[in-house]
């Protein structure tokens, strides 16, 4: 087969907000180049089949992207390991990106982590990029696709391969795969430009691209989810209040004060519906940590018991925030954990675990602890205690006023201040005895939301002096970590994923000179940076924060895989080395996205939240959710509506997925799932309503599946779920509305 070349346009301009109109790009029958400004960026190599069967290549300039399609039609099955489309750069990058890691030879970027896919590669401000094309990926289940690049040889692939797991979660190339006969594709597109911004945002293009050509028309028919978010809320609360109550609601008193929260976490074998005994997965326990907040959670409850007159889950949701402020101090640090001691027993054969009661319970911290490095479960957490602080403030200023609650977070923000060094860090944890500051991640990006708490209570109480220090920390998170990609906090190496921790920690692994990164830090510093913002006008701050909102946008799911069996727009990953969907995270990240929309003006901004904030409501079971409530009663067959509201945190944990169920998953964390995104579903709604309207700049958004339009002098409003109810209208002004959808409504 002769190599056929269709080019209908060889030259592409730059992005607009990326510098001169200087890239070409020129292909040939076996491969061809990227050049800007005449130097020649990339060289890339069209891959053959069989013997010598080069492909047929379509060459389309496409809005600042030039897309490049490969077609072979093979006339009979070939036995081929590998079909892959090499680029060679032709300059030396100073900074990579990939969205997973490939740290050794044989090692490989698996098209199960294609959230936002691509591979970008930076020197100073000249950035390149390549992208698969997502329309093909996935498409020919025995020819799945991966990437990789190897960056001291400055060379990256793009193609297809038979892939197989390797630890917690790596992947790596494997034999076997068969190609044809029939039509075999392979495209990418690829941009080079240069990015005059200070700082430079490799991430600014490409995730534009990538939201405006495949999320966008998945987030116009109202995908992930179209149902009324109320319906999941209400499923949330039944579940955990009602028909889960014995496994999940926690009532007692702690040293006399009457106190409630939910458990830690349960499992599918505390169903009401199980045939058999319940056994605990992890020790009975009440968090107010970084993932896992019952404060968090309480304070969306509350929103909730507001908006709907219910006394009950009022009182519920003060029997947690008393939880929260019954934690013991000791020089203004406080535990975050309170569990229960556990005992193992066999029943009819099987051993059971169980708790022996709040009677045995006791004060500790999270054991997602360095271990290995000599910190234990009985360490102060810095990033917990900021985190549950900033809590305490947002529910005294958003919630209901409550001066303990201030003056709780003023004694901790006060012991906080003496911590931190010259460079402007906090450190991660302390020695429970002599609250010496342990030398792990004492330089990391869990600075950022000890930066976001002091400002927010300099705010509050009217105390500059909390100031200060706050964008002292920020500034050293901006300077050492942010410009290099050093994402690295607690989650990244001591929670389920603990490669590298080891031989990596602090250090980018050499065969992609990325380091293990997670989303978490991303999300703190980008908080941070915006409330730095708005507390200073500082537009440095809002174009740093820009840049690393950017950056997490490329963990989040922009489009709808055949291989992944549940819905997929708007989630979010959890790190470069696991293989998460619909993490817990994507709710906690919404409204952040939104309240940059309202300083940037961008809409992928605010849609990028909404479609967050529905995702969060993807991995429910029940009849809401046909296809996922499908693939939950194949892996437990014993559900039921007693069981509706269970929500498992991610889909895809182990790096594989099957129509059959594989991916689904086996518990629920109430404070990292089901009852975190009713929280956020609660609070955008009191900050943002089921719709928005942005007067000012003739934008309008809906949030609970509402179509917006604008008319002339007015809006309309189409429901999308067929749901009729009350809907509350926010303005940008902050005013507000309540009007009645049924249909369609003109405003």
């Amino acid at each position: 087969m002769r190599s056929i070349l269709t080019v209908l346009s060889g030259v592409v301009a730059a992005a607009a907000w990326g510098g001169d109109m200087g890239m070409e790009v020129e292909c040939s029958g076996a491969g061809g180049t990227v050049q800007f400004d005449g130097a020649e960026w990339a060289a890339f190599t069209f891959p053959e089949i069989g013997d010598a069967r080069l492909p047929d290549v379509e060459n389309i300039a496409d809005d600042g992207w030039q897309r490049i399609r490969l077609a072979w039609d093979l006339s009979e099955r070939i036995a081929q390991d590998e079909v892959s489309v090499r680029f060679d750069l032709g300059f030396e990058p100073d900074f990579w990106w990939a969205p997973h890691l490939s740290p050794d030879n044989g090692a490989c970027i698996a098209q199960h982590v294609f959230r936002s896919p691509a591979l970008i590669a930076v020197r100073d401000h000249d950035v390149f990029v390549v992208v698969p094309d997502l329309e093909l990926v996935g498409q020919r289940a025995e020819a799945p696709w991966f990437m990789d690049f190897d960056a001291p040889a400055g060379r990256m692939w793009l193609g297809l391969s038979k892939s197989k797991v390797t630890g917690h979660v790596h992947f790596a190339k494997a034999p076997g795969m068969t190609l044809g006969p029939g039509k075999i594709d392979l495209g990418f597109y690829v941009t080079a430009y240069r990015d005059d911004g200070d700082p430079v945002n490799p991430w600014g293009r490409v995730s534009r691209m990538l939201w405006e050509r495949w999320a966008k028309p998945l987030y116009r028919r109202g995908e992930p989810v179209r149902t009324p978010l109320d319906t999941y809320v209400k499923h949330t609360y039944r579940w955990a209040f009602d028909t889960w109550r014995e496994a999940v609601w926690q009532e007692f008193d702690l040293d006399g004060t009457p106190v409630g929260a939910p458990a830690f976490i349960v499992n599918v074998t505390q169903s009401p519906n199980y045939p058999e005994e319940a056994s605990l997965r992890e020790f009975l326990s009440i968090w107010n940590q970084a993932w896992f907040s019952s404060l968090r959670s309480a304070s969306g409850l509350m929103r909730y018991a507001r908006r709907t007159d219910n006394p009950a889950f009022r009182k519920a949701a003060r029997l947690t925030k008393e939880f929260a402020l019954e934690a013991p101090m000791k020089d203004g640090l406080f535990a975050a954990v309170f569990r229960t001691e556990m005992e193992q027993i066999e029943l009819d054969g099987k051993k059971v675990v169980r708790s022996l009661g709040w009677d045995t319970g006791y004060w500790t911290n999270s054991n997602r602890v360095p271990w290995e490095r000599g910190i234990k479960d009985t360490w102060y957490h810095v990033l917990d205690a900021s985190w549950t602080g900033l809590l305490m403030l947002r529910w005294h200023e958003d919630i209901e006023s409550d001066k303990r609650l201030v003056a709780y977070a003023q004694e901790y923000a006060d012991k906080l201040v003496t911590l931190q060094d010259e460079r402007g860090f906090f450190p991660a944890w302390l020695d429970p005895e002599t609250l010496e500051p342990s030398d792990v991640l004492d330089d990391s990006p869990e600075t950022s939301m000890s930066a976001t708490f002091l400002l927010k209570l300099a705010e509050i109480t009217g105390d500059d002096t909390y100031r200060e220090p706050a964008l002292k920390a920020l500034d050293a998170v901006l300077e050492h970590v942010a410009p290099i990609g050093r994402w690295e906090d607690f989650e990244t190496y001591w929670s389920c994923c603990g490669w590298g921790k080891e031989q990596f920690l602090g250090k980018p692994i050499p065969r992609n000179a990325m380091f293990k990164q997670n989303s978490l830090s991303m999300f703190w510093t980008a908080e941070a940076c915006l409330e730095a913002y708005r507390a200073t006008r500082d537009s440095r701050y809002l174009a740093w924060g820009r840049r690393t909102l950017d950056e997490l946008s490329m963990c989040q799911q922009v489009w709808q895989p055949p291989f992944i069996y549940v819905p997929a727009l708007g989630g979010f990953g959890v790190m470069n080395s696991d293989g998460e969907w619909n993490d817990s995270r994507q709710t906690l990240f919404a409204e952040l996205f939104m309240e940059y929309y309202t300083e940037c003006g961008e809409p992928c901004l605010f849609e990028r939240g909404v479609a967050a904030l529905k995702a969060g409501f993807v991995m429910m079971y029940c009849p809401e959710n046909p296809e996922v409530r499908v693939l939950w009663e194949r892996v437990w067959p014993f559900f039921g509506p007693e069981d509706y509201g269970f929500t498992m945190e991610n889909y895809g944990h182990g790096g594989t997925t099957s129509p059959e169920g594989e991916g689904m998953g086996s518990f629920t964390i109430y404070d990292w799932g089901n009852g975190a995104a009713s929280e956020a579903r609660n609070r955008i709604r009191d900050h943002f309503g089921d719709v928005y309207i942005d007067r000012a700049r003739n934008l309008g958004f809906g949030i609970d599946s509402i179509m917006v339009k604008p008319l002339e002098g007015g809006w309309l409003l189409v429901d999308l779920a067929g749901a009729p109810r009350d809907i509350r209208v926010v303005y940008e002004d902050g005013s507000s509305r309540t009007i009645h959808l049924e249909g369609k409504h003109e405003l």
